[in-house]
């Protein structure tokens, strides 16, 4: 199961952006997260804005996607913790490509 979760894991940090922007658009992001702001979430061009900083950065991508999985008792975002870890990567990982 861990050798599975792996290899899923690098299948899709290995995969384009346009998967990534799909896996967005799969996971319902764009409900609060469109080009226009909405509920006071940041928009995604404004998420990829601050992501860029961990452009290249493994360990700054995998600690982003997990605090973006973690519970918070002041902002809970179901929809942010029922994400996998492999998905929560990746979307990191894309936000700091520019999200394109």
């Amino acid at each position: 199961m861990k050798k599975l979760a792996l290899i899923l894991g690098l299948a899709m940090a290995a995969t384009p952006s346009w998967a990534s922007q799909q896996l967005a658009s799969d996971m319902a992001c764009y409900n609060c997260h469109s080009a226009t702001q909405r509920s006071g979430a940041p928009t995604m061009a404004r998420l990829a804005e601050h992501a860029v900083k961990l452009r290249g950065n493994d360990a700054a991508i995998k600690q982003a996607a997990e605090q973006l999985r973690a519970k918070s008792w002041l902002h809970p975002i179901a929809v942010h913790e029922r994400l996998s870890p492999a998905a929560a990567e990746t979307l990191m990982r894309w936000l700091s490509e520019g999200a394109h």
